[in-house]
């Protein structure tokens, strides 16, 4: 079947086409039409526009479930759920936990994977265990270690080679080895939860690391005589950086100043959701911590911020509202970016011919109107 659609604005990764036609074969993208075609099945979206369906790169949880819930039909939720976010695409990310608990969570994720009937799951994110204290956030120290690299291929065995990046503090022992290593076998490595300093990131950088997770957050500040993890993410050229734009997160101004320092090709939007995602306000557990969700955070009983309970296009309007982004380069920011940041680009995050045709619709005030998976309409609000 062949459908076209058409509408204001399409977003390309070359640039944003305007009020063409764009053609949906048997659930694939097609050819771009400038001019109406001829007895065509027309979805007309005349004052909306077309993006990419968006990839959510970190994202522990959603509507009450968790990815550490170890739960197969747990995670079935999530993904279809996920589409409401305008999320077609997602890497279902693990918190520190004991060995044996991250191998059963690769097992489950690797035998869902293609049972999934919304999102689909592009591989898996290990966030952690190979962190150090001082800046821990919500993931649990008594698991933490050195890397290892007969755990990780354990890991990365039982996953069915699923997993696409893991997270690591760049000061443990033994870490320019192990990124070189698994970098070499295709496997993104970021570095967050860390008091590194900046020769201790730059190392793991040159080892061949290249994302900073959740830019500003579970990180070693910037001062001026030791510019740590924060200094390394702002001048270290040739790495990706995380966002979490929900404006608790990250103060607006401090994600200008890393759009303008690092490129907005370099800022890879996601939400760092936890399961209370899309859920009323109350109390929920991430990974052991009890977490209480209120005023549009998720917080340790401390007071710490815990994950995030934001929606990817809100991610993606709040930075075009906060005058960070224009809307072609947000939209960029929560879809290619992401993709090419975690090397899943050749399966997700643009509009291209031949291509699933997993898109979003939305408005002026980039606010989502429906999703579609395969070409079909999924969600709509």
């Amino acid at each position: 079947m062949t459908e076209y659609i058409h509408a204001q604005k399409f977003f390309f990764t070359t640039g944003v086409k305007e009020g063409g036609y764009l053609e949906i074969k048997n659930g694939k993208f097609g050819a771009y039409l400038e001019e109406k075609p001829a007895k065509a099945t027309i979805i007309d979206y005349a004052d909306k526009w077309i993006a990419p369906g968006l990839v959510d790169t970190h994202i522990h949880g959603y509507k009450n479930h968790d990815v550490m819930d170890n739960d197969p039909e747990g995670i079935k939720v999530m993904s279809s759920a996920l589409l409401e976010c305008g999320v077609t695409s997602f890497l279902p990310t693990t918190l520190t936990s004991s060995r044996e608990r991250l191998l059963a969570v690769s097992k489950t994720i690797r035998a869902v994977k293609d049972e999934v009937d919304g999102a689909k799951i592009q591989g898996i994110y290990f966030e952690g265990p190979f962190f150090t204290e001082e800046h821990k956030g919500a993931q649990n120290p008594s698991y933490f270690s050195d890397p290892s690299l007969e755990v990780f291929h354990e890991w990365q065995e039982a996953s069915g080679h699923l997993i696409k990046k893991i997270a690591l503090a760049p000061e443990r022992e033994g870490v320019e080895e192990f990124v070189e290593t698994i970098t070499n076998e295709g496997v993104v490595v970021a570095l967050g939860h860390s008091n590194a300093t900046l020769k201790e990131a730059t190392k793991a950088v040159d080892a061949g690391a290249s994302v900073f997770v959740h830019a500003f957050n579970g990180m070693r500040g910037l001062n001026h005589r030791e510019p740590g993890m924060v200094g390394a993410m702002l001048t270290v050229k040739e790495i990706f950086a995380e966002l979490i734009a929900d404006g608790h997160h990250v103060h607006p101004k401090a994600v200008e100043l890393l759009v303008q320092t690092i490129g907005y090709d370099k800022v890879a939007l996601i939400t760092d959701c936890m399961m209370a995602g899309g859920m009323p306000d109350g109390d929920y557990i991430l990974g052991e911590f009890p977490v209480v969700v209120a005023n549009g955070t998720a917080r340790m009983k401390e007071g710490n911020l815990a994950g995030s309970i934001l929606k990817l296009y809100e991610g993606m309007r709040n930075v075009v509202k906060w005058g960070v982004a224009t809307p072609y380069q947000a939209v960029m920011m929560a879809s290619y970016i992401p993709a090419v940041s975690c090397n899943i680009a050749d399966q997700c995050g643009s509009i291209q011919k031949g291509r699933a045709a997993d898109f979003i619709v939305l408005d002026k005030e980039m606010n989502l109107v429906a999703t579609y998976l395969d070409g079909q309409k999924r969600f709509e609000k």
